[in-house]
């Protein structure tokens, strides 16, 4: 016998009518595959965890969705793409996956977590180079403290300076934040210094 969560309940008796047998069937569905599933609420959303998160459901306006915490990698596995993909949009009952394909996910969700396969971690995009200025080059070239400050900086510490001066629209604008920056530089001062905790 499945332990069911009241809150999970509650979720589906307040979904839209079209939802409900969509998610009772989708819960049910999870229970038969994974009899030792905890059901919880993550997000304000129905979850489902067997040795980490498993899976969770939703239901919006005109549809409903269920996905696994590790879609990323089921999706790439056998032939569980399409129907994950589609198990993002269900309508209405008719639109469930096959059961033993359904189960077949749920089970190889399970194995995942169990073995501690971690999500694949996304690469964040690097964003383009800035060029440094030249009359920022100058200015930096005759101050050895300043140079040093600056080459001693992160890239991120760099950037911001770079991007600040690349910003000045005018060029008296840039001059002052160049004379600014080699100033603070020379003092061994971040770009948002004044900001810092002590």
């Amino acid at each position: 016998m499945p332990t069911l969560d009241p809150r999970v309940d509650a979720y589906i008796d307040a979904a839209p009518a079209f939802a409900r047998p969509i998610l009772t069937e989708l819960r049910a569905r999870v229970h038969a595959a994974c009899p030792a599933v905890v059901e919880t609420i993550k997000w304000r959303m129905p979850s489902f965890e067997f040795a980490g998160l498993l899976a969770g459901m939703a239901a919006f306006k005109a549809h409903c969705t269920f996905g696994f915490w590790k879609n990323d990698l089921l999706k790439h596995e056998g032939d569980f793409g399409p129907m994950l993909e589609a198990a993002g949009c269900l309508k209405s009952t008719a639109d469930l996956p096959p059961k033993a394909r359904f189960a077949k996910a749920v089970k190889r969700a399970m194995v995942l977590n169990q073995d501690g396969v971690p999500l694949p971690r996304k690469q964040a995009a690097r964003r383009p180079a800035i060029a440094m200025h030249p009359e920022f080059r100058r200015a930096l070239a005759a101050s050895t403290e300043a140079q040093a400050t600056f080459d001693a900086f992160a890239r991120s510490c760099q950037r911001e300076y770079l991007e600040w001066i690349a910003e000045a629209k005018k060029d008296d604008t840039r001059a002052r934040r160049i004379e600014q920056a080699v100033a603070w530089l020379a003092a061994g001062k971040k770009r948002h210094w004044k900001y810092e905790s002590c």
